[in-house]
């Protein structure tokens, strides 16, 4: 069964490596030690994955990536500390991109929207937007009943 699923490893390290999941849903968890744990998602899953990393002289990485689990044999792209890898739905470096994305995230909520529910393509659409240096339309109640009626009829 955890063959199906798309795992990704966390690690926290206070101050110095932080890989967390900001939202999704995952089917199973695991406990690998101390600093890290193993959050594994069912295939047409969608989940956020922040990465943030830190030397002695200040940040190294500040990633953030939203990404749809697989289904066994489909198509999918490799993403570090994400196995086999998923449909990355959205990727940004640096940290002000990623402040970006964080409070596209809180919008979503804000409307009353699980953030893995939101259709995939304001996920596609955000991400666009953000790597052409503007802000993301809002996502609007309407577009996510649109998307549920599309979802709820497509194979």
């Amino acid at each position: 069964m955890t063959a199906l699923l798309t795992h990704v490893e966390l690690t926290w390290i206070e101050k110095k490596i932080e890989f967390w999941i900001r939202f999704g849903h995952p089917a199973h968890n695991q406990r690998l030690d101390r600093h890290r744990r193993r959050a594994s998602f069912a295939p047409g899953s969608v989940f956020a994955f922040v990465r943030w990393a830190a030397n002695d002289y200040g940040t190294i990485i500040s990633r953030i990536d939203i990404v749809l689990a697989v289904e066994h044999g489909q198509v999918y792209q490799t993403l570090p500390f994400v196995r086999p890898g998923g449909d990355i739905l959205l990727k940004v470096n640096g940290w002000p991109k990623v402040e970006r994305v964080l409070k596209t995230i809180d919008a979503v909520e804000a409307i009353g929207v699980d953030p893995a529910d939101a259709a995939t393509d304001y996920w596609r659409h955000a991400h666009n937007r953000i790597a052409a240096g503007l802000e993301p339309n809002a996502y609007e109640p309407a577009q996510h009943r649109a998307w549920l009626k599309r979802r709820g009829i497509a194979p």
